[in-house]
């Protein structure tokens, strides 16, 4: 009997396999974590070893979760914004590596949350002008001059706070709401950031051991 492939809904013969990479949304229970993908390495969350299931897609969000998700699209716009000009003004070839890898995790991010809650930025939201830049950076960096040699942590401490903000936001609010899809969409959300906390973490603990005795 045929059938429809559920990824690219060409009709399928009988027995016939398609679109065999076809991702699942996995979610840890201890964490909240979702990833999506083909499988999930022994069943374990990658960030905190909680045991991960397949979860169904979530519909089309009205009203508070779709707040809340608006929210954490503004939240990593903010942080896209924050990493693209740290990488200008990173004056060391690993700094600039690393607020762009930072950069790009939080546009595949921002991707994932518009694909995973039906939620979109408006188009051309992540270029901003030159002159608008200027003076966000002009906000943003006051106090931080990446030359000096407390730049590289200025920068890494910056970023960890807004991380830590956007963290601690959503785990606010997953306690304001009982048991149930709100709790749990923030819950993901305050996840997600808790990886970007991370990395910036072991970038100061590698910072500290890099600097000389003294300094």
């Amino acid at each position: 009997m045929a059938s429809i492939c559920p990824k690219c809904h060409q009709e399928l013969e009988e027995d016939a396999v398609c679109c065999a990479t076809l991702e699942h949304t996995w979610k840890c229970s201890r964490c909240g974590k979702v990833t999506e993908q083909i499988v999930a390495p022994y069943g374990r969350c990658h960030m905190c070893g909680g045991e991960v299931s397949i979860v169904e897609p979530y519909p089309v969000l009205e009203g508070e979760a779709a707040l809340l998700v608006e929210d954490a699209l503004r939240f990593e716009l903010e942080m896209y914004q924050f990493y693209r000009m740290a990488r200008e003004r990173a004056i060391d070839a690993s700094q600039k590596a690393l607020f762009e890898q930072m950069y790009l995790k939080e546009q595949d991010h921002i991707d994932a949350l518009e694909g995973r809650y039906h939620i979109h930025l408006p188009p051309g939201l992540l270029d901003r002008p030159a002159a608008q830049q200027e003076f966000l950076a002009g906000w943003i960096f006051e106090g931080i001059d990446p030359a000096a040699r407390s730049g590289a942590r200025g920068l890494y401490e910056c970023a960890l706070r807004m991380e830590r903000r956007t963290r601690d936001f959503f785990q606010a609010r997953a306690r304001e709401f009982p048991a149930g899809p709100q709790q749990e969409i923030c819950r993901e959300l305050a996840a997600e950031e808790e990886e970007h906390v991370a990395i910036l973490e072991g970038e100061l603990a590698q910072l500290d051991v890099a600097r000389p005795t003294g300094t």
